[in-house]
């Protein structure tokens, strides 16, 4: 008789300690901001997906045309396109795959697919240069393009160093760095947006005004074929980072409110595909019409090459700035939920406003110190990103539900999957190649702190 009442005891005390760890966890969770507030309309989605999607590398992809050519450029434009949104269903369909679960974070996924330990150091390093390579690239974008707006409306005053802009820029976010979770930025993030189809509107009627130029040339402008092949790689590099909204996908999905009648991936995918026609009308145009005006001379932002009329022009640039603001917060999200993760659970802090506060500015005084120190820091990305943006975006999806779905061999969803994991790897090994050559060439200009 005492036996089992020990044993009932021992129990009850095993299921007490289960109810507060899950407590311990749901009040941690309600304080994390991926996870704190679930009640997301469909819509925020979309506007959050164009935000993520819609880099400032829109502009450049005139640029990339020039040297894919007109055939290649179009395939490869349409072909990632289409690659990034089927690897994006994967994405929203296995966000929920398993009953009562949700992966509300990339790397879960991954540790759901790889296991505990591996999943980790395969998503969370990827997913971490991608973030915090994107941040420091806006940092340098949103300053360029304040310099930019300065040097058009200020014509013949003393120039001011990039590096003050820089600061300009990233005052604002020392400030919207405290919104606490993804639903408070769905304001900045609407806006981003707004802007971003404004810009790339102006980018491609402003070309179509000017009219096709009188020397047009549509060859490579590389005179070695050497030269032509390397160009043609960096483009590639190009092109696949203007489609970079994977890595916070499973995070934006996460505010969606879900219930098994009515699970979150309906509400997201309308969002999703409202939000990719936003990416067609936004990226084909500026791509087709900016290279058919321009032909070869066109400058890798296409902004430069429109320098009349100056007040469109300075309003694009304003366009810019207002999207990058938004863009830097949508990225630096899922970091700040990481490094406050491994701040509550592993190093045991209490989750209050303070630690808030120092991780955050710290997060965005580093950022901004490598964009100043590094101005330079897009040639950079386009060697990081081909390691870490391909894979996020192209073909780790692919690996996930070749694992967790383990589809028949030689069935269609098992080749589509492996022609998007080839396409992907060819993508990760090529574009770094083209990208380090654009280092090694410009690097003799490279200024610190210019």
């Amino acid at each position: 008789m005492g036996d089992q009442v020990q044993t009932g005891g021992q129990e009850e005390h095993v299921s007490h300690d289960v109810d507060e760890k899950l407590k311990k966890q749901k009040a941690i969770d309600d304080w994390l901001p991926i996870t704190s507030s679930r009640n997301a309309k469909w819509w925020y989605s979309a506007f959050h997906n164009v935000t993520a999607m819609v880099g400032a590398g829109v502009l450049s992809l005139p640029y990339a045309m020039s040297n894919l050519g007109w055939g290649p450029g179009v395939v490869i434009l349409i072909l990632s396109w289409t690659i990034t949104f089927y690897t994006l269903w994967q994405m929203v369909e296995m966000h929920e795959m398993v009953p009562g679960k949700r992966f509300d974070r990339y790397h879960e996924l991954g540790q759901h697919a790889f296991g505990e330990k591996l999943g980790l150091y395969i998503v969370v390093p990827q997913q971490l240069i991608c973030e915090v390579g994107v941040d420091i690239v806006y940092m340098v974008t949103g300053g360029k393009s304040l310099q930019k707006v300065h040097d058009l409306v200020c014509n013949g005053r003393k120039p001011i160093k990039t590096t003050y802009f820089i600061m300009i820029f990233a005052s604002v976010h020392f400030v919207l760095a405290h919104l606490p979770n993804f639903n408070s930025i769905s304001g900045v993030s609407l806006a981003a947006a707004v802007m971003s189809l404004s810009y790339s509107t102006i980018a491609w009627s402003a070309s179509v005004h000017k009219g096709k130029q009188p020397n047009v040339e549509y060859g490579y402008k590389a005179t070695t074929t050497s030269g032509t092949v390397f160009d043609f790689f960096t483009a590639l590099g190009d092109v696949a980072f203007a489609y970079a909204g994977h890595n916070v996908v499973l995070e934006i999905q996460a505010t969606i409110p879900s219930t098994p009648e009515k699970p979150s991936k309906g509400p997201m995918w309308r969002g999703v595909v409202i939000a990719y026609i936003v990416v067609a009308l936004c990226y084909f145009p500026v791509a087709l019409v900016g290279y058919y005006v321009f032909g070869n001379i066109v400058e890798d932002n296409i902004l430069i090459s429109l320098d009349k009329p100056t007040w469109l022009i300075v309003a694009a640039n304003m366009f810019v700035v207002v999207h990058v603001i938004g863009s830097y917060q949508l990225y630096a999200m899922p970091v700040f939920d990481m490094i406050e993760t491994v701040m509550v659970t592993k190093l045991h802090f209490k989750p209050s406003g303070l630690l808030r506060f120092i991780t955050r500015n710290l997060y965005v005084a580093f950022t901004m110190f490598v964009a100043i120190t590094f101005p330079f820091f897009g040639g950079l990305l386009g060697f990081f990103g081909g390691f870490a943006f391909a894979p996020t975006t192209y073909f780790l999806p692919c690996i996930m539900w070749l694992a967790i779905y383990k589809p028949k061999k030689f069935s269609l969803s098992w080749c589509t999957n492996w022609i998007c994991i080839i396409l992907g790897l060819l993508l990760m090994i090529l574009s770094p190649i083209g990208g380090l050559r654009n280092i090694i060439k410009s690097a003799k200009h490279y200024k610190f702190y210019s």
